[in-house]
């Protein structure tokens, strides 16, 4: 990005980010500036994925005005911040099921991060720190510690590329 209006896009998308996961991980994501560029929808005009080099690094929902992660994204957040910065941590033992784009149930977590908030961005992760899936928070992280059933993270996609 180099022009003056192509500035002003990204300092709008850091500020979203900023306020979707804070500052660290915001510079974590945009550590390249030169690297980014943006897709806009043809029909409505609004911006609606964020590339980095030729891979998707977030894509951008209108309609709630924040982002969500991509297996790139993911990738690059968990090989930055420590555990369990932005993960869930699961049992090795079903790894297979939530790859598979199943969802996480609070009796599956073995660790989360403590700082996200119902409806944040998760990326759920074995204990060996893979990546099995990104997906959304439902609880509040004390419900998931203390509930035993229920769903506690719906998964948007699971990464069957290990499968």
């Amino acid at each position: 990005m180099k022009n003056s209006s192509s500035f002003l896009i990204l300092r709008k998308i850091r500020a979203i980010s900023d306020y979707q996961f804070g500052p660290a991980i915001t510079d974590v994501l945009f550590d390249n500036p030169d690297s980014i560029h943006l897709i806009f929808s043809k029909n409505t005009g609004k911006m609606k994925h964020i590339y980095e080099k030729d891979e998707i690094l977030l894509n951008y929902r209108p309609k709630i005005g924040l982002f969500t992660l991509t297996f790139h994204s993911a990738s690059k957040l968990i090989s930055k911040l420590p555990i369990p910065e932005m993960r869930a941590i699961v049992l090795s033992d079903i790894s297979e099921f939530i790859r598979k784009g199943r969802n996480v149930f609070c009796k599956h977590l073995q660790e989360i991060d403590t700082k996200l908030r119902p409806l944040d961005e998760v990326i759920v992760v074995n204990q060996e720190d893979e990546i099995l899936a990104i997906g959304r928070l439902l609880l509040p992280i004390l419900y998931i510690k203390t509930f035993n059933t229920g769903i506690a993270i719906n998964v948007r996609k699971g990464n069957k590329s290990k499968l």
